[in-house]
C-alpha cells in the first residue's frame, strides 16, 4: 500500500517555513540556474551537473512566514526580493535550478521553463552578459485538506 501522508494547514506552513529557512543558514542564499549540458542531479546531495548559466543572490531573509495556499490547498512561500544577475556567467539553455544557503549547502533544485517547471523564467535562453532576473519565486507544500 502507498504512504500518502497528510498534513494539517498548520502543520504545512511550520514545514515549509523550516525548509525556506534553511536558505538564510551561513548568510544569504543564492539560486543558480545551470544549463542543459548535464542532466538534472538525482536529489540535492548529487554533484552540480551542466554549467552554471547565472547566480542570483537571495535576500538576507529569503523567504516571509508563508502563508495559506488555495490550490493546491497548503502553505504557499513566496521570496522576498531576488537580485538580478546582471551578466550571466555562459550562453545556453536553462533545464534546471539549484537554491543553495549562504555556506553553499544545497537546500532545493527543481526545473526551469516558461511554463510547466518549478521555476518559471520569460526565457530559457540565456546569454552570456546579460541581466538574468527572477521576478517572482513561489514554493508551495500542500497539506491534507479539501
Amino acid at each position: 500500500m502507498a504512504t500518502q501522508p497528510q498534513y494539517s494547514q498548520a502543520g504545512a506552513q511550520a514545514a515549509l517555513d523550516a525548509l525556506l529557512a534553511l536558505l538564510n543558514t551561513g548568510g544569504a542564499g543564492s539560486i543558480k540556474i545551470f544549463d542543459n549540458t548535464g542532466s538534472v542531479p538525482a536529489n540535492t546531495e548529487a554533484a552540480d551537473s551542466g554549467n552554471v548559466l547565472a547566480q542570483l543572490p537571495l535576500s538576507a531573509t529569503a523567504f516571509p512566514a508563508s502563508a495559506t495556499n488555495a490550490s493546491p490547498r497548503g502553505a504557499k512561500g513566496t521570496a522576498n526580493a531576488i537580485t538580478s544577475d546582471a551578466s550571466a556567467d555562459a550562453t545556453g539553455t536553462a533545464l534546471y535550478f539549484r537554491a543553495y544557503d549562504g555556506a553553499g549547502t544545497c537546500i532545493m533544485q527543481g526545473t526551469c521553463g516558461t511554463s510547466s517547471a518549478d521555476m518559471i523564467l520569460n526565457t530559457t535562453s540565456i546569454v552570456a552578459g546579460s541581466t538574468v532576473a527572477c521576478s517572482s519565486w513561489t514554493v508551495t507544500l500542500p497539506n491534507g485538506g479539501s
